[in-house]
Parts: structure tokens; C-alpha cells; sequence
């Protein structure tokens, strides 16, 4: 029980102990593939939306496993397309943050969606995520390689929040289906608190 408590602090910890900022240019590498891959690790808002859409599969299990990641990729990469061709999407920081709140809260109340709407939902928050990724391409980057590496980065964002849900739901029992709402709790506060502030 003692190493069950420790390994779901240790989860815990990790989704909760780096800094509140969000993704920006100039951070990292600034060039194609690596600029790309790296957008979304130093992006705080983008990291956790990216971990939480791995733990709603998570929580849906079945086909919502592969659809709902899938479908996040899909439309982040529309939305980064119409952000490096200058086309504008309303209220993009606002997206985002509302994101972290819906997907924050599906993950608290384990709530039981159809995988069509868990699959709309994200794909609409793709989009501001993607959007971001887009204007914020470095000016030197090759399109395709910056989108090829955030995509990746992405995917294994995604394949992370998978791997910690089914890891405390099959290692930590009940502690872990508890940790798991704790985590939903605090990437709803960050989403609320990026909205007010």
C-alpha cells in the first residue's frame, strides 16, 4: 500500500510541478523539426491539454482509445495550417484555456461521454491549440518539418496521459482512479485560471 501511495504521488507530482507558462517562440530550439517538437513541451497550457486528452481515451477505453488522440492531431494540424497561412481563429488564448477546463472536468467526474462527442470536443480545442502552434512557427522553420515535429510531439503527449491512466488505474486500484480526478481537478483549475487572469 506504501509503494501504491508513493507511486501516485510521484504521478501526481509530475503533471503538477512545472511552472505556469505558456508555449512561445524563442523558447528552445528555434528551427524546423526541433522547434516543432519542443513547442508544445515548454508550453505549460499545451502540455497539460495534451496529457489530458491521453487520460480522457483513457477513461473511455474502447475505440476512444486511438479516436480521440487521433482526432486531436488531426484538427491541431488544420488549425496549424490556417495559423502559418495568416487566417485568423477568434479568441485562440481563450480556447485554450477553456479546453484545460472541459477536458479538466471530463477527467474529475470520469464523466462517461459518447466517443462522438469526446471526439468533437477535442477536435474543436485542436484547433486553438494547432492555431497557436501556427503563429508561432519561428520565420526560418520549414513548415513541414515544425509541423511534423509538434504533431509528434503531440502524439506522444497523448500516448503519455494513455500510459499514466492505465498505469494508475491497473497499479494503484482505487487510489489511482482518485489521483486521476485530483489531476482533472488541478489542469481544471490552471484552464480557470488562465480565463481570469
Amino acid at each position: 500500500m506504501k509503494r501504491s501511495i508513493l507511486t501516485g504521488a510521484a504521478i501526481a507530482t509530475t503533471l503538477l510541478m512545472t511552472g505556469p507558462a505558456l508555449a512561445h517562440t524563442g523558447v528552445g530550439a528555434v528551427n524546423g523539426f526541433s522547434a516543432g517538437a519542443t513547442h508544445p513541451l515548454f508550453g505549460f497550457d499545451h502540455l497539460l491539454a495534451m496529457v489530458a486528452v491521453g487520460l480522457i481515451a483513457t477513461g473511455l477505453k474502447g475505440r476512444a482509445l486511438y479516436a480521440v488522440p487521433a482526432a486531436f492531431v488531426g484538427f491541431m494540424a488544420v488549425g496549424a495550417i490556417l495559423g502559418i497561412a495568416g487566417i485568423g481563429v477568434p479568441a485562440v488564448e481563450t480556447g485554450i484555456a477553456l479546453s484545460l477546463v472541459v477536458f479538466g472536468a471530463m477527467i474529475a467526474t470520469r464523466l462517461k461521454v459518447a466517443t462522438t462527442l469526446a471526439v468533437a470536443a477535442t477536435a474543436l480545442f485542436a484547433i486553438f491549440h494547432g492555431h497557436a502552434h501556427g503563429t508561432e512557427m519561428p520565420l526560418a522553420a520549414s513548415g513541414a518539418a515544425y509541423a511534423a515535429g509538434f504533431l509528434i510531439a503531440t502524439a506522444a503527449l497523448h500516448a503519455s496521459g494513455i500510459g499514466l491512466g492505465l498505469a494508475a488505474e491497473r497499479l494503484l486500484a482505487r487510489a489511482g482512479t482518485v489521483l486521476v480526478r485530483i489531476a482533472g481537478v488541478a489542469v481544471m483549475a490552471v484552464g480557470a485560471g488562465l480565463l481570469v487572469g
